[in-house]
């Protein structure tokens, strides 16, 4: 995608630097992924912020969309234009199979101090987990789960492409992606994750209408977004907190990242975001929250 800034040789970063999923334009447009190895690894479990004292509450059950023609995955993109200045800031949790033995080795593909922040400035947010990330950080995955601020929505257990070609990532054979997103739940219920939603993110926003019919059964709706915030690999807060401002609209599902390794300036730029969005008059909701103002 041309408009995302700081990123260099797609196909490079693809092999080399990681799993970010989600930094394509909407409809199914990818942005730059790794090559995840297809062996599993050992999981750990990382310290954390300890879990919120107040119990989560969910007093409306959380809104799908009807499927599509021949029984697709039905897609969201963005909420209504006209029903006021709403956007929804979500963030990408990736981790892939190979990534393991180097979180073991001190890397982080965790955020704790984004959530931290979004906590502070009382931001409701929607996560997208995959299910390789609760299996190494089920603490923080049960933390962000039992808080009333965020919603858990599956992005995939192993975050393998669900349509090739996907930016070098291995690709999901057609008949074992239901088994895929049934994985990332199932690893949600292990690490004791609540508040999860009925929606799915394809990574790198790849998919089209087999991987839609493969998914059909598990009723979910893949929630795809209509601003890219480019913090994938991104250095310059700056630049991708202007490029967020500049894209967002009412009723806009904006992509970014809960990834301290390479997405490492997104907490900077969410500082930037949230107060100059407030300033416009915007309001931050959950994705559910948006799908319920979602056009006819």
């Amino acid at each position: 995608m041309n408009s995302v800034r700081n990123l260099t040789a797609l196909t490079v970063l693809g092999t080399v630097l990681g799993s970010l999923a989600g930094c394509g334009s909407p409809g199914g447009s990818p942005a730059a992924e790794r090559t995840p190895v297809v062996a599993d690894a050992p999981s750990r479990t990382a310290s954390a912020p300890p879990l919120v004292s107040a119990p989560p509450t969910v007093t409306k059950q959380p809104p799908t969309m009807t499927p599509g023609p021949d029984a697709l995955t039905p897609v969201f993109t963005h909420g209504a234009r006209t029903a006021g200045k709403v956007v929804a800031l979500t963030f990408d949790a990736d981790m892939t199979a190979d990534e393991g033995p180097r979180a073991a080795a001190g890397e982080h593909f965790d955020n704790p101090g984004l959530i931290a922040l979004l906590r502070r400035l009382k931001v409701p947010t929607t996560v997208f987990m995959t299910g390789r990330w609760a299996d190494e950080y089920p603490t923080q995955a049960r933390s962000i789960g039992a808080d009333p601020l965020f919603e858990i929505a599956n992005h995939s257990y192993s975050h393998y492409a669900f349509k090739s070609p996907c930016y070098g990532l291995p690709t999901v054979a057609k008949g074992a992606m239901r088994g895929d997103v049934e994985r990332a739940f199932a690893a949600f219920r292990k690490a004791g994750v609540r508040n999860v939603v009925p929606y799915f993110r394809f990574p790198g926003g790849c998919y089209d209408d087999a991987s839609l019919r493969a998914l059909a059964p598990e009723k979910v709706t893949a929630v795809q977004w209509d601003v890219v915030s480019g913090d994938a690999f991104a250095t310059d807060a700056n630049a991708v907190a202007q490029q967020v401002l500049n894209g967002v609209k009412p009723g806009s599902v904006v992509v970014m990242h809960c990834t301290r390794s390479a997405a490492p300036v997104t907490d900077e730029a969410v500082r930037r975001v949230v107060p100059e969005l407030r300033k416009r008059g915007y309001r931050f909701v959950k994705v559910s929250d948006l799908m319920r103002t979602r056009p006819s």
